[in-house]
């Protein structure tokens, strides 16, 4: 038995049964929707040890919910495997990509699958594309000073699209469709993007078109090699080989996917939560408060909602006995709002410093394109709040029904533009 961190709360080893939170379902995705999840997150982070979940007769997960656990469990992969899968959807269920998509793919081999694509998504490599992104972000925000109602969350959800799709060489006239689909993959259970099939076959549907896109294109790319972020996949060689066309699919989509995670959620929270407060006067009147207020917009949101791990060992934490093979499902938004490690964690502070949030998570498998989401985020609101003021809301803000995206779907609004 292998003894690790354990929390600054409570020592206790928390019984291996159902949790007690008075009906609290940590998969459903409505729990996310309306926000309740908050409240269930601070009960947890204040009860003993780690609680499991018994989702089914076979199946059933911890959570970690504080920081200090959430960091260590992600941090250790030799502990903690990301192979078996990292979404709760897949919970039980091997991840048949495990060990060729980077994500569900563990040191050693990550490191050296990665070591390419991290080089052309570092920062001196995205410097070089400001004035791509901020032309991106302008197109999107121009309408906001035509003076109706604009859907701001809408535009931010196109916002990946325009940025890491240009990145990777995908033709705009796919750019609609391709946002669409990928945000089926990560809501299928909201009412917009759920087919009349159900669940299950909008999922697989969704993931069989994006895959065949993909494939496609990596055929088409092979031929015509740019300095694409596609063509430094089909060009990437390791273990003394290049990809496979499923390795390069499969990162395809995770390279899309996560683009569409983490970069519009921020903002929306900002837009849905704070538009009708002094905050966005404050952040405007003070431009060089940017940096640390897109990096509190990043922990505010936590706009992936969770990652998915197995022990790879008998391990205590927090003085829960887990047994090798048990899920841990650590809640990224859960562990951004711990008190023992943000001050005033429930406070919005846009001058907020330090700030190790674990939006872009932590260890091995800290996002890859964190640098391309800090510098559009940073050119995002250094151009929105340069050119327009008098935020309002004009309607009530929609979430995103998902347990694994935290985000807003719907963010009405109207401004005017700056004289």
């Amino acid at each position: 038995m292998l003894r690790v961190h354990e929390s600054t709360i409570h020592h206790t080893p928390a019984a291996r049964c159902p949790m007690h939170l008075g009906g609290d379902d940590l998969v459903d995705p409505n729990l996310y929707s309306d926000g309740s999840a908050y409240e269930v997150w601070r009960r947890l982070r204040a009860t003993e040890g780690l609680s499991w979940q018994q989702v089914d007769a076979e199946r059933g997960f911890y959570s970690a919910v504080r920081f200090a656990d959430a960091d260590y469990v992600l941090s250790n992969h030799a502990l903690f495997t990301s192979e078996r899968g990292t979404l709760l959807d897949l919970l039980g269920t091997d991840d048949p990509a495990g060990g060729t998509q980077l994500a569900v793919t563990d040191p050693p081999r990550h490191t050296e699958m990665q070591t390419r694509l991290k080089k052309a998504l570092a920062i001196k490599a995205v410097d070089r594309q400001r004035e791509m992104i901020r032309g991106k972000v302008l197109k999107l925000i121009e309408p906001i000073g035509d003076g109706g109602v604009f859907d701001f969350g809408n535009a931010m959800l196109d916002m990946p699209m325009a940025v890491t799709g240009t990145m990777m060489g995908l033709p705009e006239s796919d750019w609609d469709w391709l946002t669409r689909i990928n945000t089926t993959c990560i809501a299928p259970d909201d009412p917009e993007y759920l087919g009349e099939a159900g669940r299950g076959l909008t999922l697989a549907f969704a993931h069989h078109e994006l895959f065949g896109y993909f494939q496609e294109l990596v055929r088409h790319r092979r031929e015509n090699l740019g300095d694409d972020l596609i063509s430094v996949l089909i060009t990437t060689e390791f273990e003394g080989r290049h990809m496979s066309l499923g390795e390069i699919v499969s990162n395809c989509y995770s390279l899309l996917l996560g683009a569409n995670v983490t970069t519009p959620h921020s903002p929306n929270f900002v837009m849905a939560e704070f538009t009708e407060t002094d905050i966005l006067a404050d952040w405007a009147a003070h431009p060089k408060v940017n940096t640390t207020a897109v990096e509190e917009a990043l922990r505010w949101a936590s706009p992936v909602n969770h990652f998915l791990r197995y022990a790879t060992q008998d391990v205590e934490l927090s003085g829960t006995q887990i047994k090798a093979g048990d899920a841990v499902v650590v809640w990224l938004g859960a562990a951004n709002r711990d008190d023992n490690e943000f001050a005033d964690a429930s406070t919005f502070d846009i001058r907020r410093k330090p700030n190790k949030h674990l939006a872009f998570g932590a260890g091995p498998h800290y996002c890859v394109g964190h640098s391309v989401a800090r510098v559009t985020l940073r050119i995002l609101f250094e151009e929105l709040l340069s050119r327009y003021e008098d935020f309002q809301l004009a309607g009530r803000p929609e979430r995103l029904v998902s347990n694994f995206v935290s985000g807003y779907k719907h963010v009405p609004i109207t401004a005017r533009r700056r004289t």
